[in-house]
C-alpha cells in the first residue's frame, strides 16, 4: 500500500485490507489532526482490492472526522469498492464524490 499526501487529499494505492489497514489508520488519523478544519478527501482511484476490514477503518475516521467538524469524502470509487460500501451498510458513514460525467 502507497499513501501520497497532497494538501487535503490522501491518495491510496495498491492492496487495501487487513494487511494495510494499520498503516493507513495511522496517515489518515495524523492527517485527520493536522488538517483541523475542512474537507479530507480520501482518492482510492488506485486501489486494486478492498475489504470489509478496511471499510470499518474509514467509517470510524469518518465518525471521528464529523466530531471534530470535518469531512471525509471518497475519490475515486470504482464499482466494486460502491458494491462493498453497499453490501456491508458503511455507506451511510461516507460522503461519495461523484465523479464528472464526460460530455
Amino acid at each position: 500500500m502507497d499513501i501520497v499526501t497532497d494538501g487535503p487529499i490522501l491518495v491510496l494505492s495498491g492492496d487495501f485490507d487487513v494487511r494495510s489497514t494499520g498503516q493507513v489508520r495511522n496517515a489518515l488519523y495524523d492527517h485527520l489532526r493536522s488538517n483541523a478544519e475542512g474537507t479530507i478527501t480520501l482518492d482510492l482511484t488506485d486501489v486494486d482490492t478492498i475489504d470489509l476490514t478496511a471499510l470499518k477503518v474509514l467509517a470510524v475516521a469518518s465518525r471521528f472526522a464529523l466530531r471534530d467538524g470535518q469531512r471525509l469524502v471518497l475519490r475515486g470509487t470504482c464499482p466494486a469498492v460502491r458494491r462493498m460500501l453497499h453490501l456491508s451498510h458503511l455507506v451511510r458513514f461516507f460522503e461519495i464524490e461523484r465523479e464528472p460525467i464526460p460530455a
